[in-house]
């Protein structure tokens, strides 16, 4: 069983922009209470994920890959709308690497950066283009964001 220890971040600026290529993702949620049932296309990739209730900055983690066609027809026809889409851009800055999304239809305007942490107290240096911190700000999380969008703040 995988721990997943991230920390979630407001981007400021375009700074960051030319330091790595994106990639699409599309996601929407089978189900988010009492735990989050997630599937995913990154990419040409298809990804089921479950995730745990946090505890701390930490929550059980578990990732499968499955096939992309699948991954698509769940989007289609069980994931709850609006579906989440966005470009991720994994930009490596002092020993970590920052994922980047940068989010469209309905949550478009809102960028956020996420670091995954070895352990919750670990130290990391932040580029110059992070900004707020928003880890733990549940309308911050994807989950929260197919529900209630960016848009309809």
């Amino acid at each position: 069983m995988k721990m997943e220890i991230e920390r979630k971040f407001l981007v400021r600026g375009e700074a960051w922009r030319d330091l790595a290529e994106g990639v699409p993702f599309r996601q929407g949620y089978l189900q988010t209470r009492p735990c989050t049932v997630r599937v995913r296309t990154e990419g040409a990739r298809g990804v089921l994920t479950i995730k745990g209730p946090s505890q701390g900055l930490a929550r059980q983690e578990f990732e499968y890959e499955i096939p992309v066609e699948e991954a698509d027809l769940m989007l289609d026809t069980l994931a709850q709308r609006p579906l989440i889409q966005k470009r991720r851009y994994a930009v490596p800055y002092k020993g970590f690497v920052w994922e980047v999304d940068e989010f469209f239809e309905e949550n478009a305007g809102l960028i956020v950066a996420e670091i995954e942490l070895s352990y919750e107290a670990q130290p990391f240096e932040k580029p110059e283009w992070i900004g707020e911190e928003v880890t733990g700000a549940r309308r911050y999380s994807n989950a929260s964001l197919s529900v209630l969008p960016f848009s309809r703040w």
